[in-house]
């Protein structure tokens, strides 16, 4: 494979393309390079096995949870430690990671071999995750902790309000099982009542039961989530009543 640096030289504006989108200028351009460099694309080109990202993967790993949670410790100073867990792993999960990616094109930029890029490599998410995380690695080995940090704070903070208004509706269907189970040995039941319009855009309208009564219903664009939408209801519900008790 062509030496790191000369590789880096020969593709300088696609480089300065990324470094854009990333809001971070690299002093030393050779590591977002590597960190766009695929095992396969090294393989194919290069017998060494250390002239790929996966170093740097690691290392960026380490420096996202550390720079999210900083971010989600500051953000939220009245969240507990266990929802604080709960929402950095959404936030650092395989899917978010490669929706981010997606959002700054990192698809486009990836070094792969030919196997790989022709069965559709530059659109997964274990692959998108992974170089995504490598370039967090190659920032902070460039730049600091300060560098990732201001990138989190650009890219990760916005989003957090979402995630968390998600990971509440998740507990919810937890929560509403934990109060069933311990109070009468038994989970409560979903059932679709109905699923409405085209399929590019249906909304699913799901009720909650416990004992043949229905505590509530959920609406959404998914079954899923119309699940954990009528589970929070329930809550609230429940909050004011008992659980019905057997007819």
């Amino acid at each position: 494979m062509e030496q790191l640096s000369t590789l880096s030289e020969n593709n300088k504006s696609r480089l300065r393309e990324l470094e854009e989108i990333l809001g971070y200028n690299f002093r030393d351009p050779r590591l977002l390079q590597l960190a766009l460099i695929h095992r396969s694309y090294a393989f194919e080109h290069d017998a060494r096995q250390d002239v790929d990202n996966e170093r740097l993967e690691f290392l960026g790993d380490a420096v996202l949870d550390l720079t999210i949670g900083y971010a989600l410790f500051q953000e939220y100073p009245e969240m507990r430690e266990g929802e604080l867990t709960k929402l950095r792993a959404m936030l650092v999960n395989e899917a978010h990671l490669a929706v981010m990616a997606e959002h700054i094109s990192l698809g486009r930029f990836l070094y792969l071999g030919k196997g790989e890029d022709s069965s559709n490599g530059r659109n997964k998410p274990s692959i998108l995750s992974c170089t995504y995380e490598a370039v967090l690695g190659a920032i902070f080995h460039d730049g600091g902790y300060g560098s990732v940090s201001d990138f989190v704070q650009r890219h990760f903070v916005p989003r957090l309000a979402g995630r968390r208004e998600q990971l509440h509706l998740a507990d919810a269907k937890s929560a509403l099982q934990e109060l069933t189970q311990e109070k009468h040995n038994e989970a409560p039941v979903y059932v679709l009542e109905k699923a409405e319009g085209p399929d590019h855009r249906k909304v699913f309208t799901v009720s909650v039961r416990f004992r043949g009564t229905v505590l509530a219903y959920g609406q959404a664009t998914s079954k899923k989530e119309a699940e954990q939408k009528g589970a929070a209801a329930a809550l609230l519900k429940l909050a004011d009543s008992d659980i019905p008790s057997p007819s």
